[in-house]
């Protein structure tokens, strides 16, 4: 197991500030991505990586993915989420299986140095970057990270979601949006609904999108 930290920056410090508290003081039954079960994220994950690839979960929170996928034989696995809180429960919750997780306490957009990984996983993390700016940093980091090949999985709000979540403002996409905004290195092959129950019954749509890496330079 690992860990690496990013330095504290404006307007990343206030991010992972904002994050922090959010994991800080809020149980799992008030935070309204809680997933028991993250069934499309393991379902979409698994149509398209075999046991050895090397699958990197963004903004993973305290969700169980990366110890799910452990259960169902993968083994090259991290988790990044820019709350020190987040992680630990979420490691908490792996059990055994949090030590063979590779888990990265950083902001994405701080473009910590990462391997290269075959599927890049983010539900509920894109959608909240709102400024231009800041979508094409994280476009250039999935780029640099995801071979060839390999995948993206963004889940996001869809165009009917929510357009506010945890006190921030979100983007809400369909599938052929999220795929403009990657550009020419990436193609949307695969698109899928889903409709989110929180943990109080609210019904949130989300869009998902899986995007295939073109071959060529970052």
């Amino acid at each position: 197991m690992s860990r690496i930290a990013d330095e504290p920056t404006d307007p990343l410090g206030a991010r992972r500030a904002h994050w922090e508290a959010v994991y800080r003081d809020r149980p799992d039954d008030r935070l309204s991505w809680r997933q028991a079960d993250p069934a499309l994220s393991l379902r979409l994950i698994r149509a398209f990586a075999t046991p050895d690839s090397a699958v990197l979960d963004v903004g993973a929170g305290e969700s169980a993915l990366s110890a799910r996928l452990f259960e169902a034989g993968h083994r090259r696995l991290a988790a990044l989420d820019v709350s020190e809180s987040a992680i630990a429960r979420a490691q908490a919750r792996a059990g055994a299986a949090a030590q063979s997780i590779r888990w990265i306490v950083a902001d994405v957009l701080a473009a910590p140095s990462l391997e290269p990984v075959d599927i890049w996983h983010d539900r509920a993390v894109f959608h909240f970057l709102t400024e231009a700016s800041d979508r094409r940093r994280y476009v250039d980091l999935a780029a640099a990270a995801v071979r060839p090949g390999g995948h993206a999985i963004l889940l996001t709000f869809a165009p009917d979601g929510p357009e506010r979540c945890s006190d921030l403002p979100v983007r809400r996409y369909d599938a052929p949006a999220l795929a403009l905004e990657f550009g020419d290195r990436f193609e949307l092959v695969r698109s899928e609904r889903e409709d989110h129950t929180t943990p109080w019954e609210k019904v949130q749509p989300f869009t998902a999108a899986i995007l295939r890496r073109k071959p060529g330079p970052p």
